[in-house]
């Protein structure tokens, strides 16, 4: 925008001739103790949310400052104070200008992205200070940091075995934007004959299919709990997603039950053949051990497979007792190594060596038994960001935290002064738990939050962020109160 040399001039220089004037000065002439310093809080913002472009070292003794758009001088004035004339103007109801230089953004946009210059002019019409900084509006997209529609749904079994009798639930992370309906079915292959159930979105409601034993419930994230399971429930989950645009998305997850302590009416063989992945989960660049118990006695052979499919160009490795050795298939990566009693060696895993393994063993009669285990690989957690819709608000109002992490796969716990925190009717959580909003703000809610990412192998908790919360009071000491709590 084009800054009016009247509108500063009242008698002296303008405004927009000293700025010029002062930035065609050699920058021997800025002075080299207590520099000018720019920081935005928070660092990282998102489209529709607040920022504060703080000033710290303000120098003294000065004429006016101002607030640019880019990295030099330009006509593209954002605010400007003249501190002589007492006079102060910004160009945008978005915009607030404080006496120690810090300007408040409010409602930012992509179109906010871009360099931001604060400069200082001396009572001498000399520039002082010529400081910038790079703000980065992420785009409304990134949900609690990262972009979900780019983020396949996964499947984690919680815990990760149960035996016979048992309930496990099948927790789904990632669900898809916008969902529209999902369902679950008892096998690889989608159709209705193995339906489980299925939840609409738009009604908030679950619906039994024909494959519903009665002891399924599914929840409106997507999860699914088996209750009392027996050996009958072992094998293949398939979730499917679909949102509103018609995207659909497929998952799988492996359930194996353990039936060694079941009578022996419940089980069809008390050696069954058998995987078990230790550690259950591991962390990336470790190792993970796939194994097994109860190969058959008069064992032939037996074969390891990357996924579900028994065909060559899936082949891990293979043995065979006519040549008593190991011998590697096409998907060797050179991180396995197979062991003659059966079992697997993942090597310095990757995100990548998560899935489904099947290994298939043949015994001298030529009966074949197929089994399949879920891997599962973390990355460490890193540490999540916080922020809230405004850290000082009054009694009866609403406030928003919302939890970025950088991870997927997670889950999020909230804290409050250092405990869990015990949600009230007045607190709602986001479908994935990243926001957490309260409603009708109360005194006894003041005090310090913070959101915990975690996942199976690790957790991070994020820095504290402190609610200050005050009696109703007048507009105009309502705002001087929050001007002075920004300084």
């Amino acid at each position: 925008m084009e800054v009016s040399s009247e509108l500063f001039s009242n008698g002296c220089t303008s405004w927009q001739r000293v700025l010029l004037t002062a930035s065609l000065l050699t920058c021997c002439l800025l002075p080299t103790t207590a520099r000018v310093t720019i920081e935005s809080l928070p660092p990282q913002v998102v489209e529709g949310e607040n920022v504060l472009l703080r000033v710290d070292n303000m120098p003294e003794n000065l004429l006016m400052f101002g607030w640019f758009r880019g990295m030099t001088y330009s006509r593209h004035a954002i605010a400007l104070y003249h501190i002589s004339a007492g006079k102060r103007l910004t160009y945008s109801d978005r915009e607030t200008l404080y006496i120690n230089g810090t300007l408040w953004i409010q409602n930012v946009t992509q179109e906010d992205t871009g360099y931001y210059t604060f400069q200082t002019i001396s009572k001498q019409r000399e520039m002082v200070s010529n400081t910038s900084l790079y703000l980065h509006v992420y785009s409304s997209l990134f949900i609690c940091g990262r972009p979900t529609t780019l983020v396949r749904p996964t499947i984690e079994l919680v815990p990760a075995s149960v035996a016979a009798g048992g309930s496990i639930l099948l927790l789904v992370h990632n669900i898809p934007k916008y969902l529209q309906s999902l369902f679950w079915y008892k096998g690889l292959i989608v159709f209705n004959k193995v339906e489980i159930a299925r939840y609409r979105a738009a009604k908030n409601s679950s619906e039994p299919g024909p494959a519903h034993s009665g002891r399924e419930i599914v929840y409106n994230n997507g999860s699914l709990l088996l209750q009392n399971v027996t050996w009958k429930d072992t094998g293949f989950y398939t979730l499917r997603t679909l949102n509103r645009h018609r995207k659909m998305e497929l998952a799988h997850i492996y359930l194996q039950v353990d039936t060694s302590l079941s009578s022996c009416c419940d089980t069809l063989d008390s050696a069954q053949l058998s995987i078990v992945p230790v550690p259950p989960h591991a962390v990336e660049g470790g190792s993970v051990l796939l194994q097994v118990h109860n190969l058959p006695e008069d064992l032939q052979s037996f074969s390891w497979y990357k996924g579900v499919l028994s065909t060559k160009d899936f082949k891990i490795a293979e043995y065979s007792i006519v040549t008593k050795s190991i011998i590697n298939g096409r998907a060797h990566s050179r991180r396995e190594t197979g062991y003659t009693n059966g079992s697997l060696l993942l090597q310095d895993v990757t995100e990548k060596d998560s899935g489904l393994y099947t290994l298939v063993t043949i015994d001298s009669n030529m009966r074949v038994v197929t089994a399949h285990i879920q891997v599962n690989i973390h990355k460490l957690v890193t540490q999540p960001a916080m922020r809230v819709t405004d850290s000082t608000v009054q009694v009866q109002s609403s406030v928003v935290f919302t939890c970025f992490s950088d991870n997927t796969g997670i889950s999020i716990r909230w804290l409050f002064n250092n405990q869990s925190l015990q949600l009230t009717e007045r607190m709602t959580l986001s479908p994935s738990k990243c926001q957490l909003r309260i409603h009708t703000v109360r005194k006894e809610d003041a005090g310090e939050y913070q959101c915990e990412a975690f996942n199976p192998v690790s957790s991070k908790t994020s820095l504290p962020v402190s609610l200050t919360v005050m009696n109703e009071c007048p507009l105009l000491s309502c705002y001087m109160r929050v001007g002075e709590f920004l300084y």
